[in-house]
């Protein structure tokens, strides 16, 4: 029920941090060359964290949960993990 909260001031802060850096991606005056550097990975870093956010992260946690232990059954450890040579 928090997460949902969190989607609007998520995609809000994304649209806003991105509505700033367009006029520097556009930009073509002295020193644009080196801003543009600067803003490129800023915004694909800030649109990458809000698709990790809201889409990624929430599958992750589904599938993790859709795979818990049986109640009753204790956690013996990740001995089925190792690999035996």
């Amino acid at each position: 029920m928090g997460a949902v909260k969190r989607v609007r001031p998520k995609v809000m802060t994304i649209c806003v941090i991105v509505a700033g850096l367009v006029p520097i991606l556009w930009s073509q005056g002295a020193g644009a060359d080196v801003m543009k550097r600067i803003a490129t990975p800023m915004a694909g870093g800030v649109v990458t964290s809000g698709i990790m956010e809201l889409a990624i992260y929430p599958i992750i946690f589904y599938l993790s949960r859709s795979h818990r232990l049986p109640k009753g059954e204790p956690f013996t450890g990740f001995h089925h993990l190792r690999e035996t040579s």
